[in-house]
């Protein structure tokens, strides 16, 4: 049996942020605020451990995704001028 691999391109980004920057501090503060939110209070089986866990993906990724846009980037060097 034969399998034909096909080339394909895959665009990739990778976003990071400074370490010991105020961008760091910034979102470790924001991901702790997000833990501490989330209700855990009751982890008794899978479906809720799995929907605690999806919950806290998504504040993170919802996070990462205002840190690391734009329009958040103007805004911060805006208000670092003084304007």
């Amino acid at each position: 049996m034969s399998i034909p691999i096909i080339e394909e391109n895959i665009i990739s980004l990778k976003f990071s942020i400074a370490k010991n920057s105020k961008e760091e501090a910034s979102f470790i503060k924001d991901v702790s605020y997000a833990i501490k939110n989330i209700d855990t209070s009751n982890l008794s089986n899978p479906y809720l451990l799995e929907n605690a866990t999806n919950t806290l993906a998504s504040k993170i990724e919802n996070i990462w995704r205002f840190k690391m846009s734009q329009d958040h980037k103007i805004l911060q060097e805006l208000v670092e001028r003084g304007v």
